[in-house]
């Protein structure tokens, strides 16, 4: 598990391409609905502020998501899923996404570790997709 309950990989790829494979690996997966994308860096420049490229894209499946949120109402501040996409000052691009086990523990939640495995294993591989990993 992550320090802060946040999981971080670096990508291979550049800002563009990565975010661009990692929608096309959700909108792929008959499993997953994309809910929303946000565009911080165009919302910052809205208000004429700069900000290095940075979305993030929220998605769901309500067949794994459902049994986690019966088990407390506040995995509603988590779910659906995130995946935030950056770019730093040096250029390099990171993939974040929040730790399922670190929600087990922030919430408190037991009897649902086959779903936070099957959650876990889907993250892995769609940010491994999206960085080229």
């Amino acid at each position: 598990m992550s320090n802060n309950g946040i999981i971080t990989k670096t990508s291979n790829q550049g800002f563009e391409e990565t975010y661009s494979k990692l929608r096309s690996i959700i909108d792929g997966n008959p499993n997953l609905k994309i809910i929303l994308e946000l565009d911080h860096t165009k919302n910052a420049a809205s208000v004429d502020l700069e900000l290095n490229p940075t979305r993030i894209i929220m998605f769901g499946n309500p067949k794994l998501g459902t049994p986690l949120m019966n088990t407390t109402a506040y995995l509603g501040l988590d779910l659906p899923q995130k995946i935030l996409v950056t770019q730093g000052i040096d250029g390099s691009v990171q993939v974040s996404y929040n730790d399922p086990l670190y929600l087990k523990v922030r919430h408190k939640i037991e009897g649902v570790e086959e779903v936070l495995a099957k959650v876990k294993g889907a993250l892995d591989k769609i940010t491994d997709g999206a960085t080229g990993a």
